[in-house]
C-alpha cells in the first residue's frame, strides 16, 4: 500500500512529500535542507530510487539535484528542458516505476509552462496526486511568476489543467499540492483545509466552479497581489542547477566586529522576538523575529547580495535561522554574534510599542500622530485607517524621502512586518512607535476606516 508522508515547510507554505511502498521511495519537490529527508526514509526503512519535480520553482531554492546525486536515485523535472543541468524532463503520459508504484506524468501547465502532476498508482490503480502548483486546496497556483506576457495564456492553462485533473480521476484520489499553505505561489486564499480529496476539490475549487475560462482568467488575474522579490532569483538559481547546502556552523563574530560592520552598513539582523527588541537593541542592526514569517519578510526586504550577520541569544536560533535562509538562496551568514545588545558595547536603542486601542485614544484626545501602513497595496485597498500614509513594507528602504517628519507610528496586518519597517526606519535615525496588533482590530478600536486606493 503506497504511503504518501507529508514534510512541511510552513516558513514558505510549502510542503514536500515522500511516498514510498515499505522498501522504496519517491520524493517529491524536495526542500534544499535534505537531513529532514533523509531521516524520514530511515525512520521508514526505504531507499529513495526517484526524485520528481512538479516544475522548476519560482519560491525556493530546490533539494532535488543533490537529493538525486545523494540517493543515487533518477530525477525527473516537470519543465526540465529548461535546465542547464543533466536531468530527465517529465512527459505528459509516461509512467515512472518505482517498486510497487507507479507515476503517471500529467501535463498540467498554468503555474509554469513546463508544469506536471504526478498520479501515484498502485495495481494499477491512482490513489494519490501530486499536484505541484496547479490543483490547490480550493484554489489553484499563481500564473504571473513566469512573465507579464505568458500571464494571460498560462491563466487559461491553469483552468484547463486542473479541469483535467478532475475529470480524470476518482472522486477518492488524495491530493498533494507543493504549495498553498501560506506560500505566495498560491493565486488566493486556499480553503484552509490541511488534506483533500479529488471529490473535494470538484465541489470547492474555484477551477472547477467558474466553468468560462474567461471568467475564472479575469478572477485570477484580478486577485494578484505582490509577491517577494527574492522570488526573481529562484527560478535562475534552480535551472542552473543549485550547489550543495552547506549548513556548517556561521562564524562568530566578536562585538568589535559587530559594530564595524554595522558602521559599514552591513545587515546584522536580531533574531529575537519584536517587543524584546522594541525594549532594547544594539543601534543599527535590524530586529527580523524568528518566526514563521521571518524567512519571507526578510528575504523579501534584505537586498539580494547584501552579507547578513545573525545576532541570536542562542547558537541554535542562529543555526535556525541559517536554514531558513538558506531555502531561498541566501547562503552562508557572514557571522553569527550570540550576545544580548547591552553585553555588546554600542549604544543601545529603544522605541514604544503600543496597539490600536491606544492609537484610537491618542486620537480622540485630539492628539496629533502619523499612522504609517506597511501593508501591501490590495491590503490598503481594501482599507484602511483615515488619514494614515502608506508605503508598502518592501519598498520602505528605499522611499524613506517619502515620509512625513515627526514620529512614525507603524502598523501592519498582524504587527511582523511593522516590526521590520520599524526596526528599518529605527536603524535610519527616525522615531517610531510599533503599533503591535491585528488589522482586524483597528475598526473596533474606534478607528475610522475607509476603502480604495
Amino acid at each position: 500500500m503506497a504511503t504518501v508522508l507529508t514534510l512541511e515547510t510552513p516558513e514558505l507554505g510549502d510542503r514536500s512529500y515522500l511516498i514510498h511502498d515499505g522498501t522504496v521511495a519517491v520524493v517529491i519537490d524536495p526542500q534544499r535542507d535534505l537531513d529532514r529527508i533523509l531521516a524520514a526514509a530511515t525512520a521508514a526503512a526505504v531507499q529513495i530510487v526517484l526524485v520528481a519535480e512538479t516544475h522548476l520553482h519560482n519560491d525556493y531554492v530546490t533539494g532535488g539535484l543533490e537529493l538525486a546525486r545523494r540517493s543515487r536515485a533518477r530525477y525527473v523535472i516537470g519543465g526540465g528542458r529548461e535546465a542547464s543541468f543533466d536531468c530527465r524532463p517529465a512527459t505528459d503520459g509516461e509512467r515512472l516505476d518505482a517498486g510497487s508504484l507507479r507515476l503517471l506524468v500529467v501535463a498540467t501547465p498554468g503555474h509554469t509552462e513546463g508544469h506536471v502532476a504526478y498520479v501515484v498508482e498502485q495495481d494499477g490503480r491512482p490513489v494519490a496526486v501530486c499536484t505541484g502548483g496547479s490543483m490547490l486546496f480550493g484554489t489553484v497556483g499563481r500564473t504571473d511568476l513566469v512573465s507579464a506576457e505568458l500571464t494571460p495564456t498560462l491563466t487559461r492553462s491553469q483552468h484547463a489543467s486542473v479541469r483535467r485533473l478532475a475529470a480524470t480521476l476518482g472522486e477518492e484520489v488524495t491530493v498533494h499540492p507543493t504549495h498553498g499553505f501560506g506560500s505566495f505561489c498560491s493565486s488566493s486564499a486556499p480553503s484552509g483545509v490541511g488534506a483533500s480529496t479529488i471529490g473535494a476539490e470538484r465541489r470547492g475549487n474555484l477551477a472547477l466552479r467558474v466553468d468560462d475560462p474567461q471568467v475564472f482568467a479575469a478572477e485570477i488575474l484580478a486577485g494578484l497581489a505582490d509577491y517577494p522579490a527574492y522570488y526573481r532569483h529562484m527560478g535562475l538559481l534552480n535551472r542552473a542547477g543549485p550547489a550543495p547546502l552547506d549548513l556548517s556552523p556561521p562564524a562568530p563574530v566578536s562585538p568589535p566586529e559587530l559594530r564595524g560592520r554595522i558602521e559599514s552598513g552591513q545587515w546584522v539582523v536580531d533574531l529575537r522576538p519584536r517587543r524584546a527588541f522594541a525594549r532594547a537593541h544594539l543601534a543599527g542592526t535590524i530586529g527580523a523575529e524568528l518566526s514563521t514569517l521571518f524567512t519571507t519578510y526578510l528575504g523579501w526586504v534584505l537586498p539580494w547580495g547584501m552579507p547578513v550577520t545573525l545576532l541570536a541569544e542562542t547558537e541554535g536560533e542562529g543555526r535556525e535561522a541559517q536554514r531558513s535562509l538558506a531555502r531561498i538562496g541566501i547562503d552562508r551568514p557572514a557571522g553569527l554574534a550570540v550576545a544580548a545588545p547591552q553585553d555588546l558595547g554600542g549604544v543601545v536603542r529603544s522605541y514604544p510599542v503600543t496597539d490600536f486601542k491606544r492609537v484610537a485614544r491618542r486620537l480622540g484626545e485630539g492628539l496629533a500622530l502619523t499612522l504609517l501602513d506597511v501593508r501591501r497595496d490590495d491590503e490598503w485597498a481594501r482599507g484602511h485607517v483615515v488619514g494614515a500614509w502608506h508605503l508598502p513594507l518592501p519598498d520602505l528602504d528605499r522611499r524613506l524621502d517619502r515620509l512625513p517628519a515627526g514620529t512614525l507610528w507603524v502598523h501592519c496586518g498582524q504587527g511582523y512586518r511593522a516590526s521590520l519597517a520599524a526596526s528599518l526606519l529605527d536603524r535610519s535615525g527616525r522615531e517610531v512607535v510599533l503599533v503591535d496588533d491585528d488589522w482586524e482590530n483597528a475598526a473596533s478600536a474606534g478607528l475610522s476606516i475607509e476603502s480604495g486606493a
